[in-house]
């Protein structure tokens, strides 16, 4: 056991509080490099690839929309491990009444059949 901690912290206090080490210089703080602020000229990496395709783009149209927003609803259980449209038949079957238009757009088949969610957690 250290019985002289004195020796690991060498500074001196004074009435203003504690102050450095004589010799000791005041070095500025420097950002590391390659590291991105606010302000930062640093390029940021690009975004994370899911499924061959970026996932932070906007790019989907209405229905798409309707589709998440079904997928972020808690109200017709979880959505991972099954498709919208096996989601969409088990809440119908435990009387929570999903949306029929959501039911619709999923029996066309002209949207993505997974939830928001896969393949992301």
């Amino acid at each position: 056991m250290a019985s002289d901690v004195t020796g690991f912290f060498r500074q001196q206090k004074k009435k203003s509080g504690v102050t450095r080490a004589a010799g000791s210089k005041k070095t500025p703080r420097s950002k590391a490099k390659g590291s991105a602020s606010c302000g930062s000229d640093v390029v940021q990496p690009p975004a994370l690839v899911s499924h061959g395709s970026f996932d932070l783009l906007d790019e989907f149209d209405d229905k798409e929309e309707v589709l998440r927003q079904f997928d972020m609803n808690m109200a017709y259980g979880p959505c991972l491990g099954m498709s919208r449209l096996d989601r969409w038949k088990r809440a119908t079957a435990l009387g929570l009444q999903p949306p029929e238009e959501i039911g619709r757009l999923l029996r066309a088949g002209k949207s993505n059949p997974e939830c928001l969610w896969d393949g992301r957690v």
